[in-house]
């Protein structure tokens, strides 16, 4: 009898418990999404507002592009995002783990003369309590050409 007792109490107990750890499971998920999406509006903002050191030190290692590299391409790109409710719309998150998610968002984007919207998906990863993106997707997004170098001109000699 003790241990039916015992079997029935535990039992009760996993049946109180479960709700309540896959309550917190989504609690944990919703604050990531939240915090993403904070953190992907903050990588929006630094570019918007032209403060490109501290955006390549919110964006993912890729490629051979240097600081000044990098903001020279942005600063000379035909794009850039909108200000205000413009900027994100229609914004969906995944959360992979928590410290990796993909959000999904349209994007308003400025151009000479004119605004456009994209709508797209990023991967961020949060690093060192930062969460950041592709520096290639920012360099995409912005349509920032990357310049090519003067080529030497070969087959004339000099008399």
């Amino acid at each position: 009898m003790k241990r039916l007792t015992m079997l029935v109490m535990t039992l009760a107990c996993l049946l109180v418990a479960l709700p309540l750890w896959g309550r917190q499971e989504v609690a944990d998920a919703e604050a990531v999404r939240s915090e993403a999406v904070r953190g992907f509006e903050e990588i929006l903002n630094l570019w918007r507002d032209g403060n490109f050191d501290e955006l390549y030190n919110r964006t993912l290692i890729s490629g051979k592009d240097t600081k000044e590299s990098f903001a020279k391409r942005l600063s000379t790109a035909r794009l850039k995002p909108s200000c205000c409710w413009e900027k994100m719309q229609e914004v969906g998150v995944s959360v992979r783990t928590p410290s990796s998610v993909v959000v999904r968002a349209k994007l308003g984007l400025d151009a000479p003369g004119e605004m456009e919207y994209k709508t797209k998906a990023f991967k961020l990863s949060k690093e060192d309590g930062v969460w950041r993106i592709a520096r290639s997707d920012i360099l995409a997004l912005a349509e920032a050409k990357k310049k090519k170098g003067k080529r030497a001109r070969s087959g004339r000699t000099s008399h």
